[in-house]
């Protein structure tokens, strides 16, 4: 069988301020080394033109919202074209008055922004207001063309919902990629922290052996202090990954350094695991319909 290999590479970065010139100049340099290194497709993380201002309720906040298209779609367009890859970025965007979204946006070498992805599952949890801020997204699960092949985009809490994954899935993604921005309370134990990330990592590798599907997850690192008084901040947990078709680990970072993964994939080896465990022929969609009902009461 033919080999088809496509080099992806993702930043793992830490922020420090809402300055997003600074943030935009720092991820360049990144991507300009990935770039170098051969990356035809490389992946930021969640919402990386500041810090994560979710830890808090303030309408102030919306202030550092996107239009799209606008000045970070046009930074990093030019930029995807300057390095001639295809390019995930993470925006916070303004679609209109008072509506806002947490989208993915990808651009594909010199054509521009060819795709975006609105996320579509939004937490609120002590430290992660994002209810606040973001309206849960409106077109769908459509993976993006791209040069490179379709990519099945989805954005961090999308990560614990198989029925996200297998919806790309089924629409013909070859590669699932999660931008993401998550970490640990730091009054946990070193147990629970263990078993939250432990976790966290297991369901997406699931999303590769139920998919056969590679899967790319790039996650923030640092420390990033609460602007409420007496809340304990989130020291993000970085450990960005890339997983193969049958969720082996490829590339793992480390919990607290910033760092770059670089894997070469072999895009025809999902055929090869599909033909072998063929769970898509073997789905019994005829028994499937309450899926779609909030519990089965």
């Amino acid at each position: 069988m033919q080999t088809r290999n496509l080099k992806v590479g993702l930043v793992q970065q830490a922020v420090a301020s809402n300055n997003k010139e600074e943030n935009w100049a720092r991820s360049a340099e990144q991507l300009s080394v990935l770039a170098a290194e051969g990356c035809e497709l490389v992946m930021l993380q969640e919402l990386h033109s500041t810090l994560y201002f979710c830890q808090q309720e303030n309408t102030d906040y919306f202030d550092l919202a996107e239009p799209i298209p606008g000045a970070a779609t046009d930074y990093f367009a030019d930029l995807a074209a300057k390095l001639n890859i295809v390019l995930i970025t993470s925006l916070f965007e303004k679609r209109g008055s008072g509506l806002y979204h947490n989208t993915a946006v990808v651009f594909d070498r010199q054509q521009g922004l060819v795709g975006k992805y609105r996320k579509m599952h939004i937490p609120d949890d002590p430290g992660f207001y994002e209810k606040f801020y973001f309206t849960p997204g409106d077109m769908g699960f459509e993976p993006i063309q791209t040069s490179v092949g379709k990519l099945g985009v989805l954005v961090c809490w999308d990560q614990w919902y198989p029925e996200a994954a297998r919806l790309m899935a089924m629409a013909g993604a070859e590669i699932l990629f999660y931008p993401t921005a998550i970490g640990w309370d730091k009054n946990d134990s070193a147990a629970e922290q263990s078993r939250q990330h432990d976790a966290w990592q297991t369901i997406q590798r699931s999303h590769a052996v139920a998919n056969s599907l590679p899967v790319v997850v790039a996650n923030r690192t640092g420390f990033e202090t609460s602007p409420v008084a007496g809340d304990p901040g989130i020291q993000f947990w970085g450990q960005s990954f890339i997983a193969g078709p049958q969720g082996e680990i490829l590339a793992q970072a480390s919990s607290d350094k910033e760092e770059n993964l670089v894997v070469e994939i072999d895009l025809d080896r999902s055929e090869q695991i599909k033909r072998i465990w063929p769970y898509f022929r073997d789905r019994r969609i005829d028994a499937y319909d309450d899926i779609t009902k909030r519990w089965r009461d």
